[in-house]
């Protein structure tokens, strides 16, 4: 199968991975009611076409928090992306710096801060959640620092982890010890390729980032017991300032869904948010992104930037986004899916379909610039 679109990775990933890291990259919380919303609110979303304009020049670029880039699109940060391809980060990161967009590596990544900054020369950027132990975050932030990560993204939205029910099915959540080992063992073996590229040349499989303070407990069993065991319930408003006084780079919010906390964002100056519902995979139930976005943008775009994640598979999602506010969008599963499929290569070639797509769509709506892609774009649908 030869991928003609972004969402066809998805099959090849499956075809390709073990079970336990296929249903963790493409399962929600609960019912996933909210995962398939991001996807169908977003294509119910029509768009304006017109016609007979000068579409011979089209220019996607944009600037993001002071740095120039090819397309209003970045990776977004993926926990475990590294186990879907041998040093997972490095690859996408890599294939990143050759479109000209920003990679956001995740604090749950297999590959460590450092590993990536070795393997590329443009900056990326750092997502971060609120942990216990704040000696700690302050170390993740001064090795960001170093590594002269352009951007750090706070995720807000994760103060405890949301119940995945595809992860406890496959083996993956709540299977620690012998069990769940072997159980992922077989999985695994059932994908010769994929167990020997990643499986055996991959090594170590650990989270890179938090190695360090889970001593000889770093293999997959650990991950969910670590973040229900360090991440911080406890975390409000006053907790960020804490953030805002250790990190001096542009600081990103990510896990908006409400008009207030955005204005709260905007009132500790952030410098930009992400209007995400983290993919589905946190409280069921909740809004899509696609309808939450419009009256957040309303409230703060002229006060920092706002990006915007969630059921984007196309470069017409994206297109969409922007329209309904958001000044840059970010891709989730989209590459990840990608990586599965077929490492740097495959990101590379997921990013510019996403990139052919978005230059049809403008063309078609009379968009010649990314600034001109407004909501006087979309359709207004008077049935509702």
């Amino acid at each position: 199968m030869k991928a003609a679109s972004a969402i066809d990775y998805r099959e090849l990933a499956r075809r390709r991975l073990p079970h336990f890291l296929f249903e963790y990259i493409d399962g929600g919380s609960y019912a996933e009611v909210t995962l398939r919303r991001n996807v169908a609110d977003l294509e119910d979303i029509a768009l304006r076409q017109r016609v007979l304009t000068d579409v011979s020049t089209l220019d996607l670029s944009t600037t993001l928090f002071g740095r120039s880039q090819r397309l209003p699109i970045a990776l977004a940060p993926i926990g475990l992306a590294g186990m879907n391809a041998r040093r997972g980060e490095v690859q996408a990161a890599r294939a990143a710096q050759t479109a000209g967009v920003p990679f956001c590596l995740s604090t749950v990544s297999a590959c460590p801060i450092d590993e990536v900054a070795a393997a590329t020369s443009q900056p990326f950027w750092f997502q971060l959640y609120m942990i216990r132990d704040r000696g700690f975050m302050r170390d993740l932030l001064a090795q960001a620092k170093a590594a002269q990560c352009s951007a750090l993204v706070f995720t807000v939205d994760m103060p405890v982890p949301g119940s995945r029910y595809r992860d406890y099915r496959s083996g993956l959540a709540g299977a620690s010890g012998f069990m769940g080992g072997a159980r992922r063992a077989v999985q695994s073996m059932l994908r010769p390729a994929w167990a020997y590229d990643v499986g055996i040349r991959g090594r170590p499989h650990q989270l890179g980032n938090v190695a360090p303070v889970l001593g000889k407990n770093t293999g997959l069993e650990d991950f969910f017991a670590w973040m229900r065991n360090n991440f911080d319930p406890t975390v409000s408003w006053k907790d960020l300032e804490f953030i805002r006084d250790t990190w001096d780079g542009p600081l990103i919010i990510k896990g908006i869904l409400d008009v207030e906390d955005a204005r709260a964002a905007a009132d500790l100056g952030a410098d930009g948010i992400v209007v995400s519902n983290h993919g589905g995979r946190q409280l069921d139930g909740v809004p899509s992104t696609a309808r939450a976005l419009p009256p957040i943008a309303d409230a703060v775009r002229d006060r920092l930037t706002v990006l915007a994640d969630g059921g984007v598979r196309s470069g017409l999602d994206v297109v969409r986004m922007l329209a309904l506010g958001a000044h840059g969008v970010l891709l989730g599963r989209a590459w990840v899916y990608a990586l599965a499929a077929a490492g740097e290569k495959g990101v590379d070639h997921m990013l510019k379909l996403i990139e052919a797509e978005m230059r049809v769509a403008m063309a078609l709506t009379s968009s010649t610039s990314i600034d001109r892609i407004t909501r006087e774009k979309l359709v207004v649908d008077t049935r509702r």
